[in-house]
C-alpha cells in the first residue's frame, strides 16, 4: 500500500461547479448533473469516513495539530475496508434507510421505517442502538429517541445516517425536512434530532448553492433559534465572521461554550463528546474555513477532532454533491473506486447501488413536489422550510457528578444520591475464568480483559432486574446477553423530585457465568448552578 501524507492544506484544490438558480425559485440540472451530484455525495462522504478513521475519538478536547500527518493514498479505502468494516456505518445505516423507502415507497411511515431500521443484525452504538432496543422492546418513535427513554437523544447518530435524505431530495428543503422528521425521532429527538435535520438540509441545499456559506445558512433557516443547537451553529458562523483565517480561533471559543455532554454516559464530564451540537460544529468549520476546496475542507472538519471520522464524512459529502463526482480529485477518488462495486458488511448493498437508488428516488420525489421533468433536464422549485417544532433534551437535568464505582453486581446492589436523576454505566458481561465473589472484591481495572467472554450471536440469556426507587418498584430491567440486542445502560431515571433518592437493583434471574458491571453512575440535578464539591464524595 502506498501512502501520501496530507496535512492541512493538501494538494488538490478544485472550483466548485454548481446548478443555476432561476429568478431564486428553481433550479435547473441536467439528468446527467443530478446524477453527477448524487453520486459525488456518497463518494464523499465515504471518502471522508476512511480519511478520519486513525483519528477517531482519539482527539478529544483537543485539535490535531499541523504537525500530526493524516494518511491517504492508493488502495488506502480498500485497507480499511477489510481491516475495520464497521467504520462504513455511517454510509450501510444511510442504505438501510434508502432500501426502506424504496421497497416500501416514499410516503413510507414512521413505524414501518422504524421497525425496518431494527431489523438488521450489523454492530450499532450509541441512540442507534437505543433506539434498536426500544423498537424491539415495544417502544416506538417518537418515544424510542426521546431522552427519558433514550440517554443517548442528544447524540450525533441521526447526523451522521440523514446524508440519505438531502441526497434524495435535490434542492428541496421542505420534502428534506418531512423525511428526517418521519426518520430521526427512531433514534434521537432535541438537538440530536435537529443534527440529521441540519445534514439532510445541507446536502439537500448543495444541489442549489454555490458556496458552503450559503448552503449553510439554508440548511440552518428550518432549526428554531431558540434551540442550543441552532445557537451553537450560529456561533460558527459569527466567529467566522470575526477569525476568518484562522479556523483553529473558531474552534477555541466554540470547545470552551459548548464542549458539553449532559447525556451521553460514556461523555458526561469525560473529554469524549458524542453530542450532535459540538460535531455539527466541526461540521460547519470544515464548511466555512474550507471554501470550498474538498481537500482543505475534510481536513479541518478531522483535525478538530471527537468524531472525526463521521464529521469530515458530512463535509465531504456536502462538497462532493457542490463538485459533483467527475471533479472529485483523483488523489481522493482513485481509492474509493475498489470497493464500489462491493457489498457492505452483513448487507446486500454497495455504492455502486446506491448511486442508482438515491438517484430514482430523488425523480420520484421531484415529481411529486412539482417538478419539470424533460428527456435531459430537471427544473425544481426553490421553496423554504418551515421551523420545525422546538424540542430541548435534559431540561431541568443538569450533570452534577460521575461517582466511579468498578464494581460488579451478583444478586443486588444499593446506591444513594441527592438530586433528581441518574444513568448507570455499565453493561452484562460473561465470564470466563473467575467467579463472581472474586469479581466483587477486585477492582474492574485489576481484572484483565481476557476473562471475559464475548456474546455469541445464538446467546439467548436475559438479565432480568428490577429498579427500586425509595422503596417502590419503578420498572424492571430487560438486558439481553446478545449484542444486537443489548441494553447499553442497566437503568437511568430523569426529573425525580429534587431530594435524596436510594435506588436498588434486585437481579431476578442470576446465572453463575454473568455479572453485570457497573462502571459509573452518573448524578443529576434540577439545579444549574449547584455546589462545586457534590455532597456524596
Amino acid at each position: 500500500m502506498i501512502l501520501k501524507k496530507v496535512f492541512f492544506i493538501a494538494c488538490c484544490s478544485v472550483a466548485l461547479f454548481g446548478c443555476r438558480l432561476v429568478d431564486d425559485k428553481e433550479v435547473v440540472l441536467s439528468k446527467e448533473q443530478l446524477q453527477d451530484k448524487i453520486k459525488g455525495g456518497w463518494a464523499g462522504q465515504t471518502i471522508g469516513v476512511v480519511f478520519g478513521a486513525p483519528t477517531e475519538f482519539k482527539f478529544t478536547g483537543t485539535t490535531i495539530q499541523d504537525y500530526q500527518p493524516i494518511p491517504w493514498g492508493e488502495h488506502y479505502v480498500k485497507y480499511w475496508w477489510d481491516k475495520k468494516p464497521g467504520l462504513f456505518d455511517d454510509i450501510y445505516n444511510d442504505l438501510t434507510f434508502l432500501e426502506t423507502f424504496i421497497k416500501k415507497g416514499i410516503d413510507v411511515s414512521t413505524d414501518t421505517i422504524a421497525q425496518c431500521f431494527a431489523a438488521p443484525e450489523y454492530h450499532l452504538a450509541h441512540a442507534n442502538q437505543a433506539g434498536r432496543y426500544n423498537i424491539r422492546n415495544g417502544i416506538m418513535p417518537p418515544a424510542s429517541g426521546h431522552w427519558k427513554n433514550n440517554p443517548h437523544a442528544d447524540d450525533l447518530d441521526f447526523q451522521i445516517e440523514a446524508d440519505f435524505i438531502g441526497l434524495m431530495t435535490p434542492a428541496m428543503l421542505p420534502e428534506a425536512m418531512d423525511i428526517a422528521s418521519r426518520v430521526g425521532h427512531i433514534m434521537n429527538s432535541g438537538d440530536g434530532f435537529y443534527g440529521g435535520a441540519f445534514v439532510a438540509g445541507l446536502y439537500s441545499a448543495a444541489f442549489i448553492y454555490n458556496t458552503p456559506a450559503q448552503v449553510l445558512d439554508a440548511a440552518l433557516e428550518a432549526i428554531p433559534n431558540k434551540s442550543t443547537f441552532y445557537q451553537c451553529i450560529d456561533d460558527v458562523r459569527k466567529l467566522h465572521r470575526e477569525y476568518p483565517d484562522d479556523w483553529t480561533k473558531c474552534w477555541f471559543e466554540i470547545h470552551k461554550k459548548w464542549n458539553k455532554d449532559v447525556g451521553c454516559p460514556k461523555g458526561v464530564f469525560l473529554s469524549f463528546n458524542i453530542d450532535a451540537k459540538i460535531n455539527s460544529a466541526y461540521v460547519a468549520i470544515g464548511l466555512l474555513y474550507g471554501k470550498g476546496d474538498f481537500s482543505k475542507s475534510i481536513s479541518i472538519a478531522t483535525r478538530c477532532g471527537q468524531d472525526s471520522d463521521c464529521n469530515p464524512s458530512t463535509v465531504g459529502g456536502v462538497l462532493g454533491v457542490m463538485l459533483g463526482y467527475s471533479n472529485i480529485p483523483a488523489f481522493w477518488l482513485n481509492p474509493l473506486k475498489e470497493i464500489e462495486e462491493l457489498n457492505f458488511e452483513g448487507t446486500d448493498m454497495s455504492l455502486q447501488k446506491a448511486y442508482g437508488w438515491s438517484y430514482e428516488q430523488a425523480l420520484l420525489i421531484a415529481q411529486k413536489a412539482g417538478a419539470e421533468i424533460s428527456e435531459n433536464n430537471i427544473k425544481i422549485p426553490v421553496r423554504k422550510a418551515e421551523i420545525l417544532p422546538l424540542e430541548q433534551n435534559f431540561t431541568n437535568t443538569y450533570p452534577l457528578y460521575r461517582d466511579r464505582k468498578d464494581t460488579w453486581m451478583k444478586d443486588e446492589y444499593t446506591f444513594s444520591f441527592n438530586g433528581n436523576g441518574f444513568v448507570i454505566w455499565g453493561n452484562l458481561v460473561k465470564t470466563k475464568s473467575i467467579t463472581a465473589d472474586y469479581a466483587q472484591r477486585v477492582s474492574i481495572r485489576h481484572i484483565g480483559s481476557e476473562v471475559f467472554g464475548l456474546a455469541e450471536p445464538n446467546d439467548d440469556y436475559v438479565a432480568q432486574i428490577e429498579v427500586w426507587i425509595d422503596g417502590t418498584l419503578d420498572h424492571t430491567s430487560r438486558m439481553p446477553m446478545k449484542n444486537t440486542e443489548r441494553k447499553l445502560e442497566p437503568a437511568w431515571k430523569y426529573n425525580l423530585n429534587e431530594g435524596e433518592h436510594t435506588v436498588v437493583l434486585k437481579w431476578l434471574n442470576p446465572q453463575a457465568e454473568y455479572l453485570l458491571r457497573i462502571n459509573d453512575i452518573m448524578y443529576y440535578s434540577e439545579n444549574e448552578n449547584h455546589n462545586e464539591f457534590y455532597s456524596n464524595i
